[in-house]
């Protein structure tokens, strides 16, 4: 039986530092390197401008930055930067950049943004959605009812989420008390969850092809009125762009649109909602259109309850509110 070989093997050790390169960095390349190959990039830079300027940035250096703060899933930006550091002059490369803004810089970037500039940037972002669709044959789905009838389906959602706030000392030789959450946050409806202030988020999306129309943030309850038009809009470019009718095009909303004024906006739309102001039940014109047969009864077979569907309720409801 034969013995193995001796084989020395060598140890090299250094005190300098050699970062690794990030999990993410690959995606991110592979991300940037698309939307640079499509122009996105180039018309970001061209179309979307900022009044102020923050010395040799562009806006273009800072929407950088985020975008790759959201790909990555660092937990703040702070770990974002010193994970970046390393990496920041071939992470500008992909941008076709050659400096990273600083982290106080992208601080008095986003406390200056206005709404113009985030708008700009949605509506670039839906135009080139809308404009190369993920398949040829521009297959967007459908919802079939009993009667064999095809519905686009839409979702406008209102997600809210709450923060506790903790009580702040308060003596004579202490500063008054700020708050961070202030900006971002407001008193509101919190629903189940706890705490004493609310951000309410707004989302569109299409519910058969999960394509995502729209975002929209805001303190408090929101405001959910300027949210709804701008939602119609997109829903409505979106309907355009595939030669799709109104009249075929339900939308999904969620409980805090159950007003009618808010209703009143979904004009020539189909559209399901959970009503949320009740005393208008109590109404004459509703109590003597309640009196009368309903147009419709459901009844499962495993339950005793009867549903009653009046048709001509939300008209009703639209004259009152």
């Amino acid at each position: 039986m034969g013995s193995l070989p001796e084989m020395s093997v060598n140890i090299q050790a250094s005190s300098a530092s050699v970062p690794s390169t990030p999990s993410w960095f690959g995606e991110i390349t592979l991300i940037v390197t698309y939307l640079r190959q499509h122009g996105i990039l180039t018309k970001i830079s061209e179309q979307i401008r900022f009044a102020r300027r923050f010395g040799r940035y562009e806006v273009i250096d800072f929407l950088s930055v985020l975008f790759g703060y959201a790909i990555s899933g660092e937990r703040t930006l702070e770990a974002f930067y010193e994970r970046l550091q390393p990496f920041a002059v071939p992470f500008m490369a992909l941008f076709e950049r050659d400096q990273l803004p600083s982290r106080s810089a992208l601080s008095r970037f986003l406390s200056a943004l206005t709404e113009e500039p985030i708008s700009a940037l949605c509506t670039l972002f839906l135009d080139d959605l809308l404009s190369r669709p993920t398949v040829p044959e521009k297959q967007t789905g459908s919802l079939i009812d009993r009667v064999g009838s095809a519905w686009v389906v839409f979702d406008i959602d209102g997600t809210r989420e709450a923060a506790r706030q903790r009580a702040l000392p308060q003596t004579k030789d202490l500063p008054p008390a700020a708050r961070r959450l202030d900006e971002v946050c407001a008193p509101g409806y919190t629903g189940r969850k706890r705490g004493q202030v609310v951000r309410t988020r707004t989302v569109i999306s299409q519910a058969h092809s999960y394509h995502w129309l729209g975002s929209f943030g805001n303190r408090g309850n929101g405001r959910y009125r300027e949210e709804l038009r701008k939602a119609l809009a997109a829903i409505r470019c979106y309907l355009t762009a595939y030669q799709l009718p109104e009249a075929r095009t339900l939308l999904r909303l969620d409980g805090q649109y159950g007003t009618g004024a808010a209703l009143s906006d979904l004009v020539g739309f189909t559209f399901v909602t959970r009503g949320k102001e009740y005393s208008v039940l109590d109404h004459p014109l509703v109590q003597a259109r309640l009196h009368l047969p309903p147009d419709q009864s459901q009844q499962r077979p495993e339950s005793q309850i009867v549903r009653s569907l009046y048709v001509n309720i939300f008209i009703l409801w639209a004259e009152i509110g």
